[in-house]
């Protein structure tokens, strides 16, 4: 599944689907967590399965409330018969989060992808993805739900940088969904007008290791699928470098463009080709 961008839409905003699936986001989320108050739950629900129910231009994932809410095995029943494409699971606190949605799933099971820092003890369980990664499509991370559980004033500076205990979780997040072999999703940008400000994150986001990222307006998919998409140069860069070892498989060390190239960079050059296969579906 290719996400470089996955778009949130609250669920019980119906009108909003088909311009969220048109907007050339990857992915579209329906949310029925945080942007839905709890009186229009049922309604965001009956919303959710109608739209499922039809024809979808892109991957539909449906984040539901968490596995201890009380409210997520109705919010289940209303996604799963559509088979949506995905789940998105809040508050999840690593791989027993993860094996408690898949025991409610039983044999309705759809992949997983979970929001992976929410909690304090969801940090420490960053290690664990590994042991159901079969059952996800990717992992990604929070700045919101995290602070305000620890009673911390902000996650971010005055210039809009995390702080450093978010440095941290972010940077945890981004290896354990390398070290789990799934895709690594970045978190929302919230300032939704600044288009400069998203460019940049994004590029920053791509550059440290993630292969994603969520996006809270239509405006920011353009931006986000830009930034993860490989440039013609890094692709040309990428296909020589993959013929130079091509070319000679007992090469250790090579040198091109007045540049010292081993295996490591082979293994990136891998990568962005592969990524920009998968931009190009």
């Amino acid at each position: 599944m290719k996400l470089r961008s996955l778009l949130f839409v609250p669920a019980d905003r119906p009108e909003r689907f088909s311009k969220a699936a048109a907007s050339g986001a990857d992915a579209v989320i329906l949310d029925l967590e945080d942007s839905v108050a709890l009186a229009a739950k049922d309604g965001a629900r009956d919303a959710v399965a109608e739209y499922l129910a039809g024809p979808r231009p892109c991957p539909v994932f449906v984040r539901i409330n968490p596995v201890d809410s009380g409210m997520a095995a109705a919010d289940l029943a209303a996604a799963l018969p559509g088979r949506p494409d995905g789940i998105m699971l809040p508050k999840a606190e690593g791989a027993e989060t993860v094996g408690t949605l898949l025991a409610m799933m039983g044999a309705q099971a759809v992949p997983i992808l979970p929001i992976a820092t929410e909690t304090p003890a969801a940090v420490f369980e960053l290690g664990s993805y590994g042991d159901v990664r079969a059952a996800l499509c990717g992992l990604t991370w929070g700045a919101e739900d995290l602070p305000a559980a620890i009673g911390a004033a902000t996650a971010r500076e005055d210039d809009g940088r995390y702080t450093p205990p978010y440095e941290l979780v972010r940077s945890l997040a981004l290896f354990g969904a390398h070290k789990a072999g799934v895709a690594a999703i970045e978190t929302v940008y919230p300032a939704l007008a600044d288009l400069d400000g998203l460019a940049r994150y994004a590029a920053r986001a791509r550059r440290d290791g993630f292969t994603g990222m969520m996006a809270l307006h239509p405006a920011q998919v353009p931006v986000i699928n830009q930034a993860f998409t490989p440039t013609p140069a890094e692709i040309d860069h990428a296909r020589r470098v993959v013929a130079l070892f091509a070319a000679d498989p007992a090469l250790g060390v090579v040198q091109l463009d007045g540049r010292m190239i081993d295996r490591p960079h082979l293994k990136q050059a891998e990568a962005i080709l592969a990524l920009a296969a998968r931009s190009q579906r």
